[in-house]
């Protein structure tokens, strides 16, 4: 129980993160704000005052700030902050803005020349990284991917030649074809981990391989719940091209039949047409040729 005695603060945007899970993962520092703001500006004005009454922190006011009205509400924010009054934002889970409503608010405040302090704290991706295992020394953090196949695996074209260890958020009723999407677009030897349900009672951190994952999550139904943070391993450098020059051959891929797409690629880059060949079979049929036994023919 929060037992500090309220300071008053300063008129300013407090953003603060609240635990994603477990209520007691939440930071000293972000009981002081919350229970001494004037205003507590809440995606869930109900998960807020539950989290506020856990701590002891005593009734507050409450405004309800989510992605239908973000900029509407900004506009009242900006008017209490001009007229003296300390409010603090929180999502419903974890660091405000990161994948959850906030950046309009942010983006509003500091356009009226007011200032914004963060308050950090408990984030979904961070902590599954942490636990990962997965080695590399970069990550690129996307979010949701699009919600229908052809979209995601579009995005995921776009993705499969960073050599980044990839970290996505997903719903429980999709990670099925998530993880079917991942395996065709990126190649079934890539590791990748699946994080459901971190720092509550069922959580579970799962690794395996992108081939394997389906049957994983196929054989308890109950893996399937929950909300999932999913990793996976960046793309094995390719020897004698550049990222850069990857990248520009995956987008040409996505517009352009193969063959059309290389002799671009190559115009554009002044790499080695075979080399790009190569490649680009490589991302247009992953699956076949993680397996090192296939030897694909040239043009």
């Amino acid at each position: 129980m929060h037992i500090e005695h309220p300071q008053k603060l300063e008129p300013v945007l407090y953003v603060v993160a609240t635990p994603i899970g477990n209520l007691r993962d939440i930071t000293l520092r972000a009981l002081d704000v919350l229970a001494a703001a004037d205003v507590v500006a809440a995606e869930d004005t109900r998960n807020t005052a539950h989290l506020l009454t856990h701590h002891g922190i005593s009734a507050k006011r409450l405004m309800a700030v989510h992605q239908h009205n973000e900029r509407s509400a900004a506009e009242k924010i900006i008017a209490l902050l001009q007229a003296g009054q300390s409010v603090a934002f929180v999502s419903d889970a974890g660091t405000p803005a990161v994948s959850d409503p906030g950046a309009l608010l942010v983006q509003a405040v500091l356009a009226a020349g007011l200032r914004v302090i963060p308050i950090p704290g408990a984030n979904a991706a961070v902590t599954a990284l942490s636990a990962s295992g997965l080695a590399g020394p970069h990550f690129l953090f996307y979010g949701f991917l699009p919600n229908k196949s052809a979209a995601r695996r579009t995005a995921l074209q776009a993705l499969s030649t960073h050599p980044y260890t990839l970290v996505f958020y997903e719903a429980p009723h999709r990670i099925l074809e998530c993880v079917a999407d991942l395996c065709a677009v990126l190649g079934g030897n890539r590791q990748i981990v699946l994080a459901r349900e971190i720092t509550k009672l069922f959580e579970t951190i799962h690794a395996c391989r992108l081939s394997e994952t389906e049957a994983w999550l196929l054989s308890d139904s109950n893996q399937q719940r929950g909300e999932f943070v999913v990793l996976v391993s960046g793309a094995e450098p390719q020897p004698g091209l550049p990222a850069e020059t990857l990248n520009t051959l995956s987008l040409l891929l996505e517009e352009l039949p193969l063959k059309q797409a290389v002799q671009l690629a190559a115009k554009i880059s002044g790499a080695n047409r075979s080399e790009l060949y190569q490649n680009a079979l490589r991302m247009k049929n992953p699956e076949q040729h993680d397996n090192p036994a296939h030897s694909a023919d040239g043009e």
